[in-house]
């Protein structure tokens, strides 16, 4: 049984709770999430704490309230973030919500532009494989768009990085069964920017449309760098992070 800890308030415990279950795609787009009387009984709190972490969560545009229905998860608001992903696979065994999928544009091996070469720890020119896709919601909308980078000599151990199908228990996955590196620690940075003319072509949308720019770079217990990628999200798609603080100021 869910049971309730400190230091964060009672409520914000459980709205972090039902935003995992919608993040990791056990809750998808449509589905009841647990009413205010049924998370009283399972959390055994009052009825005003209930109602307290629909309405934060409503506020953040994860669920809304139908009139005979209940609450339910609302529209593709929430932008995995690259260690959401990760974690998902953990969980689900899935890297995507039900109905979401992503199209593999390309993947190919390349010389390393400067930026990558640094991101990876190699010289600039080495050869990387260098994989581009897109990823849609349940309705076939693009959400996403995003490029991934791999030491070149993963090649020869890991040859589907370098095929276009679908890698059906994801890259970091695959990397972890031929290798035995697993994702250790996921750095992330993000910003706001505007599209570029490519990724604006890929969501359909204008170039220099606002967009949601993320860097991430992929880590094994050694602190090497596995994979680097970066992704363009759009508009009103909401990255979650919820972290304690050590200690005072």
């Amino acid at each position: 049984m869910p049971s309730i800890e400190r230091p964060e308030p009672p409520y914000m415990q459980i709205a972090a709770e039902i935003r995992a279950r919608i993040a990791s795609g056990d809750l998808k787009v449509g589905d009841a999430v647990p009413s205010a009387r049924q998370i009283t009984r399972d959390w055994e709190v009052a009825m005003a704490t209930a109602a307290k972490a629909l309405a934060l969560l409503g506020s953040e545009g994860l669920v809304r309230s139908v009139s005979g229905v209940g609450t339910i998860v609302a529209g593709d608001s929430l932008h995995l973030s690259a260690q959401d992903r990760v974690l998902a696979i953990e969980r689900t065994g899935k890297i995507y919500p039900p109905g979401h999928y992503a199209k593999v544009r390309s993947a190919v091996l390349t010389a390393a532009p400067a930026e990558v070469a640094g991101a990876l720890g190699l010289d600039e020119g080495e050869q990387v494989i260098q994989r581009r896709r897109t990823t849609y919601s349940a309705e076939d909308v693009a959400l996403s768009t995003s490029v991934s980078w791999y030491p070149g000599d993963l090649a020869e151990v890991a040859p589907l990085l370098l095929e276009t199908s679908r890698i059906p228990q994801g890259t970091s996955r695959y990397v972890e069964e031929l290798t035995g590196r697993v994702v250790n620690a996921t750095h992330v940075q993000h910003a706001g920017g505007g599209a570029s003319a490519e990724d604006a072509q890929e969501l359909g949308v204008e170039a220099s449309t606002p967009v949601l720019l993320s860097r991430n770079r992929f880590l094994d217990a050694a602190g090497a760098v596995i994979e680097y990628g970066e992704s363009t999200t759009l508009p009103g798609h909401w990255v979650f992070y919820e972290y304690t603080n050590g200690g005072g100021a």
